[in-house]
Formats: C-alpha cells, structure tokens, sequence
C-alpha cells in the first residue's frame, strides 16, 4: 500500500527539479518506471510513509549533494530531511555556487560545521565537540555534510573554496557502519544518516539521533525486503524500536 506523501522536504525539492533538468529519465533499478512510491521512493508494496517519525530537532543539517545522489532511491539524505525539519539541500558543481547555500552558511543564527575526516585537513581547522543545540550564545549548530560517494566527497572538499573557513568535524567513533544499500570500501565510512546521527548525538540530541537510527534501519529492512520480492515483519525488532522511540509524522 502507497500512503500518502508528506509535503515534500529540501532533498524531494532537489530531486524534482534535477529530473526536470534531465535529458533522459532516471531509471533506478528495482522495480519498473513509475513504480516508486512519491514520498519514500519505495516499491509501493514496501512504502513506508506512514512509519515517517516526528520529533522535535533543534540543530540544522546542510546537504551539499553530488549530481545524481538526489535520484538514487537507496540515499539516506532523503531520510534525515524527513527527520530533522531544518535541513537544506543544494546540488554541488564545480564551476558554481548556490547564492542561497552562502546565504545559509553566513545566517548568524547558524554555527555551521563541514562534517569531515580529519586526517585529510590541516589540524587547525578541527575540531572534535560542537555547540549544543541549546548554546548559550544562541547559534543553531549546523552540520554541513557532503552527501556522495567517497571519491566524489574528497573532491567536492577540495574544489569547494567556500567551504574552507568553516571548522571541521571530525566524527570519532568506534562504531562500524551498518548501511547495507551501498557499501564503502572501508567499514569505518558511514552513510548519510548514520553521520547525522552521531551529530545529532554531539549536539545533545540523543533522542533524535536514536531515531534517526532505527528509521534507517525500517528503510534499510523495506528496501532489501523489496528488492528480494520479500513481505515486510511489521511487528520485528527493527519496527519496534522505531515505534517506541517516535511517534509517525
């Protein structure tokens, strides 16, 4: 069953007009076109739009997004916009610049930080604790990540001169990345969502960063179980912690 979708968020808006700009359209594999369901771009069969959780998030997340990520039914992006109300997404090119992406990271009610590994930027510039989501100087943290894959991230990092006065983020975590849509080359790189939940964690919101987590997992579960022509459990673990921790949008 297809339910129906929410009002679409920064990473929908972002998906829609790069289809717009599309020569061809983007067939995704998976299911035939047109098959996917609007809200979570799901098989309709698998849809799931009505476990999409609300909680309050007080922190902000900037996805500076590769060209075809927004398109790409298995990116966690589109999960965190469902989940932290104020993310933003923009599209990264080479030769320009969003006037609106440096109009958000110039906002002073923003502390933004670019989300990055520390061994590839010069120890100057990281920094390992941010500003809780309540700071007494009143900024917001904002936590720009690079949603792409690995090779294309460390050159949106180097070819993103507007990026480099921002602090970055070094996530130290010994937790191994879970994700099994698309695997990284190395355990240790984590998946959109999975970074914005230990954000989400460093910025004293460990209730929303739980959340986030076990939405991953329910996607994660529905995803695989369509792809293998599977029913979904919707009373297993995985449905259960997402129940008990939010209640649905």
């Amino acid at each position: 069953m297809t339910y129906p979708a929410h009002a679409p968020h920064a990473v929908s808006l972002l998906r829609s007009a790069r289809l717009a700009r599309s020569s061809k359209p983007f067939l995704a594999r998976g299911g035939p076109r047109g098959e996917r369901c609007a809200g979570c771009r799901l098989l309709p069969s698998h849809c799931i739009c009505a476990l999409c959780p609300a909680v309050p998030v007080h922190a902000g997340v900037c996805l500076l997004m590769a060209d075809i990520e927004p398109l790409k039914p298995s990116n966690t992006g589109w999960l965190v916009a469902d989940v932290v109300a104020d993310t933003f997404a923009f599209g990264w090119a080479r030769t320009e610049v969003n006037p609106a992406l440096l109009a958000l990271l110039a906002d002073p009610q923003w502390q933004p930080y670019l989300v990055f590994p520390g061994e590839f930027v010069d120890s100057a510039r990281v920094v390992t604790d941010v500003q809780p989501a309540d700071g007494q100087d009143g900024k917001r943290p904002l936590f720009v990540l690079l949603d792409a894959t690995w090779p294309e991230a460390r050159k949106m990092f180097r070819k993103s001169p507007y990026l480099d006065k921002l602090p970055v983020l070094s996530l130290q975590s010994d937790q191994l990345s879970s994700y099994q849509l698309r695997r990284s080359q190395r355990d240790e790189h984590f998946c959109t969502s999975e970074v914005a939940a230990l954000c989400l964690a460093l910025a004293g919101e460990a209730h929303a960063a739980q959340v986030l987590e076990a939405y991953l997992d329910v996607f994660t579960n529905h995803y695989l179980r369509a792809k293998q022509q599977l029913p979904v459990d919707m009373e297993d673990a995985a449905h259960q912690r997402l129940k008990g921790l939010a209640h649905p949008c």
